[in-house]
């Protein structure tokens, strides 16, 4: 591990390698699963496609909305950051347990078991193939950043590049059935039933898939241009990544037609057999590779800042917050967040539900403190009325209302799903109460 102290991060991140980061981070996995689950409760093929462009507006209200935070304090805790600021050092201590066990290093060997899955497929290694396959690009990608920044950001402009090769290959095979067939294989007419509750259940597959823009928030202080940066990386970010699903969520329609698409249990690879037969499949398990380990490496990028912020603030944890000034980057943190990450591929491999149960468990704390985060802003206006943060996100209060209610929604929706799953959230954060004990902190609570 390394050793001694350094002041901090510093503006080494361009506004591509921050885009090229938020974009890896949204553009994961989901979108090549979830598309089909949102049309089981979506109703009809028209309130589906409208529930991708409705995602995409919520989505970017609510960057917008971290906008004005990330500008106004820009730090590598992130969200950890706010709500100690917001709420006090406890509140942030006990969103940085959860971000730290299960938020964050749970989505990373979620994401690591997808990628197993697929790379098993060609290149077998035995009954425990696809968590040895997990647990190795972990482990690699782990030491791809501890070695430092340039060697992380470079792998994700890599592999984000294949994330985005495979939804273009998807959305070239609507096009190719576009061109060799009559028409769509539904139609796009608000015929059919739907009500209010499937519609909300479709959403938080939606929103799910659009996922991690909030993630910018953890690297706001290592951006070149600061906070013109910032809102030019989480606009630009969520504008694109939008205009992508939706073209994808439009060329799984096209092809598979509303009933196939809520039938089928592999979307992508369905609809690229359909449109360049049994290569086109294999080609996709390829992409889909790339995509895994795009989310991956970009998990594993911002995840290491809170570790890290929870060092620097806590002495029994300091020697997790050294930043390594060799390598720009938290070089400690990343190793403890990767063996964290291992551990849970570990549990995975023995239940094989790990997937599941993760994403059931998760989802509700996740909302909990997304939403605490949302009302941070009104706390924050209201505190300092006189302040001027470098941007304030337009529309106030409407914009942050329609983010609160958002992640209200959710975390209802999330809880209403999960039922008895939620209860595993409620004890993560219950073992974490010890880390309250910890709260005389090497230095107050940032002045406001």
């Amino acid at each position: 591990m390394s050793s001694g102290k350094t002041a901090g991060p510093r503006g080494t991140l361009s506004l591509l390698d921050g885009t090229a980061i938020v974009v890896g981070m949204m553009v994961g996995v989901g979108i090549f699963a979830t598309p089909g689950l949102a049309a089981q409760f979506a109703g009809n093929s028209f309130n589906y496609l409208a529930i991708w462009l409705l995602g995409g507006l919520l989505t970017l209200i609510g960057a917008l909305c971290y906008a004005e935070l990330a500008t106004a304090f820009p730090d590598p805790g992130g969200e950890y950051h706010f709500l100690s600021r917001a709420y006090g050092r406890s509140v942030g201590l006990m969103f940085a347990w959860a971000r730290c066990t299960v938020i964050q290093t749970g989505a990373i060997a979620l994401v690591a078991f997808v990628y197993g899955d697929y790379a098993h497929a060609v290149v077998p290694l035995g009954p425990y193939g696809p968590a040895i396959h997990a647990a190795l690009v972990v482990v690699l990608f782990t030491a791809i950043n501890v070695a430092g920044t340039t060697q992380g950001k470079v792998a994700q402009q890599i592999f984000t590049t294949l994330d985005l090769g495979a939804l273009v290959m998807l959305i070239a095979a609507g096009l190719v059935v576009a061109a060799t067939s009559g028409g769509p294989a539904a139609s796009l007419t608000p015929t059919g039933p739907s009500s209010y509750a499937p519609l909300g259940l479709a959403m938080v597959f939606v929103l799910l898939t659009y996922g991690g823009w909030n993630e910018a928030s953890y690297i706001s202080a290592e951006l070149k241009g600061g906070s013109r940066d910032m809102v030019r990386v989480l606009t630009l970010s969520v504008v694109f990544v939008t205009a992508i699903y939706f073209l994808v969520a439009w060329a799984y329609l096209y092809v598979l037609g509303f009933e196939g698409l809520q039938k089928s249990q592999a979307v992508a690879a369905d609809v690229a057999r359909s449109a360049f037969g049994p290569s086109g499949g294999t080609m996709l398990s390829v992409f889909v590779c790339g995509a895994a380990v795009s989310t991956l490496n970009a998990t594993i990028f911002t995840g290491a800042r809170v570790f890290y912020a929870l060092g620097r603030d806590l002495p029994g944890l300091k020697v997790f917050g050294i930043w390594n000034p060799r390598g720009e980057n938290p070089a400690n943190a990343f190793i403890l967040q990767g063996a964290i990450a291992v551990a849970l591929v570990g549990l995975g491999a023995l239940t094989r539900d790990g997937f599941k149960t993760m994403v059931e468990y998760t989802s509700p704390v996740f909302w909990f403190f997304m939403t605490l985060i949302a009302i941070s802003i009104f706390v924050f206006r209201r505190r300092d009325p006189d302040h001027a943060p470098p941007y304030r996100v337009p529309l106030y209060p409407v914009f942050p209302i329609i983010f609160v209610g958002t992640c209200l929604w959710m975390l209802y929706s999330s809880l209403a799903y999960t039922g008895i799953g939620a209860l595993f959230g409620v004890g993560v954060l219950a073992v974490g109460a010890p880390l309250l004990l910890f709260n005389r902190a090497r230095r107050p609570a940032p002045a406001e």
